[in-house]
C-alpha cells in the first residue's frame, strides 16, 4: 500500500508540473491583436459651444425720489405689476431750515410790495376817474398791482413745496409721491417705511425707492472664450436652458458681442447679448443662472468617422483601410483630409468611402471578455 501512495503522489506532482509548463507556455505565447472596426457613414455634424450666464430683463429701472424726506407709505411690494405714472409710495419732507427761512422772507416781502402797489393802485384810480390822469399812467399802475399779486403767490407756491414737497396749485404732481416711471413688474423695494431717502443730484445717485422691468422683453447675458468668439455673428440662433426650471426651453437670438475682452481666471472673455424670443408664461424671474448652446459650425450630409480612428501625425491625418478576410486581415495606412469634429465623430472630406472599412482602437482583454 505504502507504494502505491507514493505512485500516487508522485503522479500528482507530475501532474501539476506539466500543467504549469503548459500555463506558462500559453502565457509566454504571442496573443492576437482585435481591432475595431468601423464603417464610414453620411451624418450630419455640428459642434457646439455651451456659454454660462444669467436671464434678466433688458432694461431694468431705478426710481428714485425727487426730494429728500422719509418714506411714510408704500402702496405696493415686490411682484406687482404696475402701470407707468402709478404710485409706488409716499414721502413726507423735512425742509432745509436755510431754504425754508428764505422761502418765508420771499412771501413776506411778496405781501409787503402788494399792500403798497394795492395803495398805489387806489390812489391813480381816484385819480383817473377825476381825469387828472391819462390812461397810460392808470393802465402801468394797475399792471404792477397784477405782477405784485403774481409773486406773491408764486412765493406761497415755493414755500409750500419747501415745507411740504407740494403747492396747492400743482398738487396733481407732487413730488411726495413716488411714481413708477415705466410699466412693469416690480422686481424689488429696498426701502421701508420710515427710511431717509435723497434726491439724486452731482454728489450721490439718490435713493433707490424700487426697481421695476418689463418682463416681457428679457435677455440673456454670458461670456464666450477668444478662441471661439471670432465664430460668432450677430444673429445666430440659441438655445438657452435654465437650471432651476428643468422643463423649461428657451429660443434667444444673439444681438450683441462685446468688441473689448475682460480677463476672467486668467483667460480673456467676450460678453455676448442674445435676445429672447419665447418665453413661459410668468415662469421666468430676473437673474436666473442659464446655460445657452449655440452651433458654431454645422456639416450636413457628410462622410464620417469616430475620432478615434484617426491616426495623427503632424499636420497630417490618416486611417487604416481593412483588407482581406478573417484571420488573414490586412491593414492599409491611407491619408485622409478631415473636416468638422462634434468631439465623438469627424468629417471625412477626401481619403474614404461609405463602402470602405476602418480600422479603429485596439480591443483589450476586458472588452473581450465583455
Amino acid at each position: 500500500m505504502k507504494k502505491y501512495g507514493k505512485l500516487i503522489i508522485a503522479a500528482i506532482i507530475a501532474l501539476i508540473f506539466i500543467g504549469t509548463f503548459v500555463f506558462l507556455y500559453q502565457k509566454s505565447q504571442p496573443k492576437e491583436i482585435i481591432y475595431n472596426e468601423f464603417t464610414p457613414k453620411l451624418d450630419t455634424l455640428q459642434r457646439t459651444t455651451i456659454i454660462t450666464g444669467k436671464i434678466e430683463p433688458r432694461n431694468e429701472v431705478n426710481v428714485k425720489p425727487q426730494i429728500s424726506g422719509i418714506i411714510t407709505e408704500i402702496l405696493k411690494e415686490a411682484g406687482q405689476y404696475v402701470q407707468a405714472g402709478e404710485v409706488i409710495a409716499k414721502v413726507k419732507v423735512i425742509p432745509d431750515m436755510g431754504q425754508l427761512s428764505s422761502a418765508e422772507s420771499r412771501v413776506r416781502l411778496a405781501d409787503l410790495n402788494l399792500k403798497q402797489a394795492q395803495v398805489d393802485y387806489e390812489r391813480e384810480k381816484n385819480l383817473y376817474e377825476q381825469k387828472l390822469v391819462s390812461a397810460e399812467e392808470y393802465d402801468k399802475v394797475r399792471q404792477q398791482l397784477n405782477q405784485a399779486k403774481e409773486e406773491l403767490k408764486a412765493a406761497v407756491d415755493a414755500l409750500e413745496v419747501v415745507r411740504d414737497g407740494v403747492s396747492r396749485s400743482n398738487a396733481s404732481a407732487s413730488s411726495t409721491l413716488i411714481r413708477s416711471t415705466i410699466s412693469g413688474i416690480i422686481l424689488d423695494i429696498p426701502v421701508k417705511v420710515g427710511n431717509s431717502v435723497i434726491l439724486s443730484n452731482t454728489f450721490n445717485d439718490g435713493t433707490t425707492i424700487a426697481s421695476v422691468a418689463n418682463m416681457n422683453d428679457l435677455i440673456f447675458r454670458g461670456n464666450i472664450d477668444e478662441t471661439e468668439v471670432g465664430q460668432l455673428v450677430s444673429g445666430m440662433p440659441m438655445k438657452i436652458t435654465i437650471g432651476a426650471l428643468q422643463d423649461v426651453s428657451l429660443d434667444a437670438s444673439l444681438e450683441y458681442i462685446s468688441p473689448k475682452a475682460v480677463e476672467s481666471n486668467g483667460a480673456n472673455q467676450f460678453e455676448i447679448k442674445a435676445a429672447i424670443t419665447s418665453l413661459s408664461d410668468g415662469k421666468i424671474r430676473s437673474g436666473y443662472s442659464a446655460n445657452a448652446e449655440i452651433v458654431l459650425a454645422r456639416a450636413e450630409n457628410v462622410i464620417t468617422v469616430p475620432e478615434s480612428a484617426i491616426e495623427f501625425s503632424g499636420d497630417s491625418t490618416f486611417v487604416y483601410i481593412i483588407s482581406g478576410k478573417p484571420g488573414q486581415l490586412q491593414y492599409d495606412r491611407k491619408p485622409v483630409t478631415i473636416g468638422l469634429s462634434d468631439g465623438v465623430n469627424i468629417e471625412i472630406k477626401k481619403g474614404l468611402t461609405i463602402k470602405d472599412r476602418v480600422r479603429g482602437p485596439q480591443i483589450i482583454a476586458e472588452e473581450k471578455e465583455n
